[in-house]
């Protein structure tokens, strides 16, 4: 059976790192160590490869449940994290702030574990990224550093709130505040925005307490994990990629069958920004949902990610077919 005509029941792996999945060191071109894990099937003929990469602060082991139902459907999988977040050090003053000094730092990370990766796994090879992570997949295809099979983008960060002011001015004022002090320094004191107290966080995130909590479950196992505000740096970077991928032609350019899951209600990332990414790509399909989804889609109610899962699953029917 097509694994777009079923949705199989939630995980009883989502605390528990797969016992036949390797956690390696992967070293980026100038050496830098990044975290690593590949859970192979143990069929030669599987279904391909995933390579799935996280958010923002974010780190693969809130994943797994997605990471265990692609496994369970044939796909080799891997997840790793991105330089400076979870178990693959900091950049910022201190251990929890977010930061890098420019997002063609993470773009050359992707194309160069891309490369190494694909060459270690059977074709076809899909490129599946959320938030943060979709926003660097993304650009690497757009440049063209990397050419998958197939690209799924999760609330890709296409654009930042507040969403009625265009891109180069919001740029603008994070240049100038990033420039009255050190660039590393956190732009906020708690959770994913200043005005949210943790214990609220996750209304931004997800309506699912259960699988929010996971993350929280994770944190407690595997402390290294945790990470909080972006520094002020980040966010300068960040909006300058932005515009670096709003450029005419860019997405213009990329050929890559690609499916984007979105809410109009996320309160992270820019919806209009997606919608207008998503008209400009040649091969883009947008599966959008509303105010019964928050920003992390695959850790939402089973309804809802339900649908996503059972969309993406369809779509890889279709542009990567299973062989025989």
């Amino acid at each position: 059976m097509s694994s777009s005509l079923f949705c199989q029941t939630p995980s009883p792996a989502r605390r528990e790192i797969p016992a036949n999945a390797r956690e390696t060191t992967w070293h980026a071109r100038d050496g830098y160590g990044v975290r690593r894990m590949d859970w192979p099937v143990s069929d030669a003929d599987g279904r391909g490869s995933i390579l799935f990469m996280p958010g923002r602060g974010d780190a693969y082991e809130k994943w797994l449940e997605s990471l265990d139902q692609w496994h369970r459907e044939g796909w080799n999988v891997t997840s790793a994290d991105w330089r400076g977040q979870a178990f693959s050090g900091r950049l910022g003053r201190d251990a929890l702030t977010g930061h890098i000094d420019d997002f063609t730092t993470w773009v050359d990370d992707y194309a160069a574990l891309w490369t190494d990766w694909s060459a270690q796994t059977p074709r076809p090879h899909v490129a599946v990224a959320h938030s943060m992570g979709g926003h660097i997949a993304l650009r690497a295809v757009a440049e063209g550093w990397v050419r998958p099979d197939a690209l799924v983008l999760s609330a890709p960060m296409l654009g930042l709130h507040p969403t009625w002011l265009p891109s180069a001015a919001l740029h603008l004022v994070a240049r100038g505040i990033a420039a009255l002090g050190d660039r590393r320094r956190p732009a906020w004191k708690n959770s994913e925005k200043p005005e949210i107290i943790p214990r609220t966080r996750h209304r931004l995130l997800t309506h699912d307490e259960s699988r929010y909590e996971d993350e929280e479950w994770w944190r407690t196992k595997r402390p290294a994990i945790l990470m909080g505000a972006a520094s002020w740096g980040w966010i300068e970077r960040a909006l300058a990629s932005i515009r670096w991928l709003e450029r005419p032609g860019m997405l213009e350019a990329v050929e890559v069958p690609t499916l984007i899951l979105a809410t109009r209600a996320d309160r992270l990332v820019s919806w209009p920004a997606i919608r207008r990414a998503a008209d400009r790509l040649p091969k883009s399909e947008l599966v959008a949902f509303g105010s019964e989804c928050r920003h992390e889609i695959l850790r939402e109610v089973d309804p809802v990610r339900d649908r996503a899962m059972n969309a993406i699953g369809e779509f890889l029917d279709r542009v990567v077919p299973a062989r025989g």
